[in-house]
């Protein structure tokens, strides 16, 4: 599921559509924003596996554990790569 399997092509695991996601927020967005970007992202670039928004989520869940993305009054936000760590 994180990663590819036999079931789960390599283009709609968690990590690949996390990527993805990210791609998409190189400015904040909200989550709807982000939705819509990504669905026309990966039509663009021809990637066929369907990635319903119940997957999306699970890949923003994701992102968000591993303190790559964060919501800032409702809005999603990219964290750079030279963040301090989050303080849980």
């Amino acid at each position: 599921m994180i990663t590819p399997t036999k079931g789960i092509a390599p283009d709609r695991c968690l990590l690949s559509v996390g990527a993805q996601i990210l791609i998409q927020l190189d400015e904040p967005r909200t989550v709807s924003q982000a939705w819509s970007r990504l669905k026309s992202w990966r039509a663009g670039h021809s990637h066929t596996s369907p990635v319903s928004f119940g997957w999306f989520v699970l890949a923003l869940d994701m992102l968000y554990t591993m303190g790559a993305v964060e919501l800032v009054q409702d809005v999603l936000v990219a964290r750079s790569t030279d963040a301090a760590p989050l303080e849980r």
